[in-house]
C-alpha cells in the first residue's frame, strides 16, 4: 500500500478519494485514513506533525515518488478540471498534446501526481 505524509491527512484523503471516486476509510488511529477504490486500488495518508512538504523539482533530491493517475485519452481535459476543482495545482504548463499527455499537478499537501493518458482503452 501506498502511504503518503502529511499535516491533515483527512483532507488529503478526500481530496485522493474524489479524484481516484473512491472512499475513505477511518480505523481506531486518527492519523491514519485509507483510500480504498472500487477497482481494489488503496493508499493511506498519514499525519506527520513535522513534515516538511515535498516539492517538485527539487534536483538534490529528485528521487521523489510520484503517483500516475491513468485516464483515458478523451476525458483528459475533464479529469484535468475535476483534479483541479478538488484543490490540485499545476505543476507544469506546457503543452501536452501528441501521443504521450501527461499533465503534472501537486495535490493539496504539495505531492506530485501526473494526469497520464492511457492508450487503447476508451472504458475508465
Amino acid at each position: 500500500m501506498l502511504v503518503l505524509d502529511c499535516a491533515e491527512p483527512e483532507a488529503l484523503a478526500e481530496f485522493y478519494a474524489g479524484l481516484l471516486d473512491a472512499g475513505v476509510r477511518r480505523g481506531v488511529d486518527p492519523d491514519l485514513v485509507e483510500v480504498t477504490g472500487h477497482d481494489g486500488v488503496r493508499m493511506a495518508i498519514r499525519r506527520d506533525r513535522g513534515l516538511t512538504p515535498p516539492s517538485w523539482p527539487r534536483p538534490d533530491d529528485s528521487l521523489q515518488a510520484h503517483l500516475h493517475v491513468l485516464v483515458s485519452r478523451h476525458d483528459m481535459d475533464e479529469a484535468e478540471r475535476e483534479a483541479i476543482a478538488l484543490g490540485a495545482r499545476p505543476v507544469e504548463t506546457r503543452d501536452n498534446g501528441g501521443p504521450r499527455d501527461i499533465r503534472l499537478y501537486s495535490d493539496p499537501a504539495g505531492h506530485t501526481f501526473a494526469l497520464v493518458a492511457r492508450e487503447g482503452r476508451t472504458e475508465d
